[in-house]
């Protein structure tokens, strides 16, 4: 298992490809509409360890715009046999992409090693304790929206309305340092957090991109810092694309969100992300060694 303390070596970037499985995302890329969702499941992640990814993401229920909530029980019957069965298979990080603790037990049961909570524990009081107990690394997203709504904004294409910030970057640090703060109070140490600035949830086309750009003053905050830019609508509004030819746009938010400090990126095309990132990578390597 990849432990957060690696990624603060910053000697390369890693690569979480992600693994949808269900019926309705943003991106088009749910397996559950493959029919043979555990073997859909299984030769998407082969493909990307092919690819180079070094972490896999799995989730069970969607997080775009409006998208439908689902019980823990379907979540847990989507996530954990794919789970169990890349586990048998393959020796990779595995994140299990929730906010329910009672998922996230039953995918690290099944052999998860992370626990990836959009909500950054405001959504699940268990979810913390969830994680000390099985000291279990903690991807804590931002996210201004409130849990319990089911329509977090009102959208207009492509752009948030309603998100509002006195400052943006202050105000981004605040409240993940909040999330972190509940996490010390389970019990969790600040070994196994990663910090996720929360690409495209409560934030305007314009915010995402100065956050991408300000993500260092995310890293100065001492954790790690996973960017998940991938497919997002701020790219399709910029370029008026589809989530399908987002490509370009994702490979430049992840460019500069290396340049920034980025140790993780989340992605969907992992093996185009890949080379963005080793050529990234290369480049900055080259001047740290003259």
């Amino acid at each position: 298992m990849i432990h957060p303390a690696d990624l603060q070596k910053r000697d390369h970037t890693y690569v979480m490809g992600i693994l949808n499985i269900t019926p309705d995302s943003f991106s088009g890329d749910g397996l559950m509409a493959a029919g043979a969702v555990v073997e859909a499941a299984l030769k998407q992640a082969r493909e990307f360890v092919a690819e180079g990814a070094h972490i896999l993401d799995v989730g069970g229920e969607s997080t775009r715009p409006g998208s439908e909530t689902i019980s823990s029980a379907e979540e847990i019957d989507r996530v954990a046999p794919v789970i169990q069965a890349i586990r048998k298979e393959m020796d990779i990080t595995i994140s299990v992409d929730t906010y329910k603790a009672e998922v996230a037990a039953a995918a690290l049961d099944a052999g998860a090693d992370w626990i990836n909570d959009v909500w950054g524990l405001r959504a699940d009081p268990d979810m913390a304790a969830l994680a000390a107990r099985h000291n279990a690394p903690l991807i804590l997203m931002h996210n201004r929206s409130k849990p319990t709504e089911v329509l977090m904004q009102q959208r207009l294409g492509g752009m948030y309305l309603g998100a509002d910030y006195s400052d943006l970057l202050p105000d981004i640090c605040a409240e993940l340092m909040n999330s972190v703060h509940i996490a010390h109070q389970a019990g969790v140490p600040g070994s196994n957090i990663i910090l996720d600035p929360g690409i495209g949830f409560g934030k305007t086309v314009n915010q995402n991109m100065q956050l991408i750009d300000r993500l260092g003053e995310i890293c100065e905050l001492g954790y790690p810092v996973l960017l998940g830019p991938s497919r997002k609508s701020f790219i399709g509004y910029t370029l008026d694309v589809p989530p399908n030819e987002r490509v370009e746009g994702t490979a430049a938010a992840v460019v500069v969100g290396i340049l920034r400090g980025a140790a993780v990126i989340r992605v969907h095309d992992v093996k185009q992300m890949v080379r963005v990132v080793k050529m990234t990578d290369a480049i900055l390597a080259s001047s740290r060694s003259t």
